[in-house]
């Protein structure tokens, strides 16, 4: 994790729920966010995605919230198969198929390929960010939320 070393506000990104309406990243200020940024053509995303979800399972609450955001820019019904085929049972689905919220993030210098995915505080500031994947089903990510969330 790459602890941010001053303060970020991280920009207010916009992406559809699986209705298609836009959610932005402010509707969740007053919780802790694990802001994902994914793609089903990704292998380390794919590998990812069972331990987001199990991540939040275990500790999504008012609190926390695991917001995986695909950004899969063709055939959109593919990354629904996806999480269909491999069990999601616990992240709500979020897709940019424009991709944008991706530019937005590497234009600051926090999203250079993927997975990107960036812990974000309850006024939407940045408290670090992860290039690459992570195993979060781990006891050192479990301990690494609830210490952030002050459940640890």
């Amino acid at each position: 994790v790459n602890v941010a070393k001053s303060p970020l506000q991280v920009p207010n990104l916009t992406f559809q729920n699986r209705d298609g309406q836009p959610v932005k990243l402010a509707d969740f200020h007053g919780r802790t966010v694990l802001l994902n940024l994914w793609a089903t053509w990704c292998v380390p995303c794919r590998m990812e995605m069972p331990t987001l979800d199990k991540l939040e399972g275990e500790l999504g609450s008012p609190d926390f919230q695991v917001v995986a955001v695909n950004i899969d820019t063709r055939n959109p019904q593919h990354p629904l198969q996806f999480v269909k085929q491999i069990g999601v049972k616990h992240l709500t689905f979020y897709a940019d198929h424009s991709a944008e919220v991706f530019q937005k993030l590497k234009n600051i210098g926090r999203a250079f390929g993927l997975p990107t995915t960036m812990l974000v505080d309850p006024k939407g500031c940045e408290i670090g960010t992860i290039a690459g994947p992570a195993d979060w089903a781990s006891n050192d990510a479990l301990r690494l939320i609830k210490a952030v969330i002050g459940k640890g």
